[in-house]
């Protein structure tokens, strides 16, 4: 089983990162399940794109960027996805012809209308898996809030500079 004890598991929050990586990919494989008994070609990766473009209508690349917190060369590696299975439109920005204005296109607002409902039923399906004792949504908002205030590196080159001062 997946989750059962491990020594990943044993040795606690020195292995945050991976213990979250493979919760993601458990999450992001059982979305594709998902979208598939619904029957909707839909790819979880997708999912920020869309979901913030439902919203804003159109937005520049950086702009997009920015929304769903990603590097702007991963964000162009998933726009140049999406118009290869012409789920979005870009065109020149009117104001400035360097930038790309990106919106759904109209195959992507279809597609939009039939996940809507999908994602009705994950948000269900995921309230109840973290409505717990210990709400993770909560926690990951906690621990993002403090990496604004200082990095997990900038933690790490405190901890050293203190131990080098005490070895003096």
């Amino acid at each position: 089983m997946l989750f059962q004890d491990n020594k990943i598991n044993q040795v606690g929050a020195l292995a945050i990162s991976t213990r979250m990586q493979r919760l993601a990919d458990t999450i992001r494989k059982d979305g594709e399940l998902i979208y598939r008994l619904y029957g909707v070609d839909f790819q979880p990766k997708w999912f920020p794109v869309f979901i913030t473009l439902k919203d804003a209508k159109s937005l520049t690349v950086t702009e997009l960027a920015d929304q769903i917190g990603y590097a702007h060369p991963s964000t162009i590696s998933l726009l140049k996805e999406l118009e290869k299975n012409k789920l979005i439109v870009s065109k020149k920005d009117k104001t400035d012809e360097r930038k790309r204005v990106i919106s759904l296109s109209k195959s992507g607002l279809e597609l939009l209308s039939q996940i809507e409902p999908v994602w009705d039923t994950m948000q269900k399906s995921i309230d109840d898996l973290i409505n717990n004792q210990n709400n993770l949504l909560l926690a990951i908002e906690e621990m993002e809030e403090r990496l604004l205030q200082q990095s997990f590196f900038q933690k790490a080159m405190e901890l050293k500079n203190q131990q080098s001062n005490n070895q003096k």
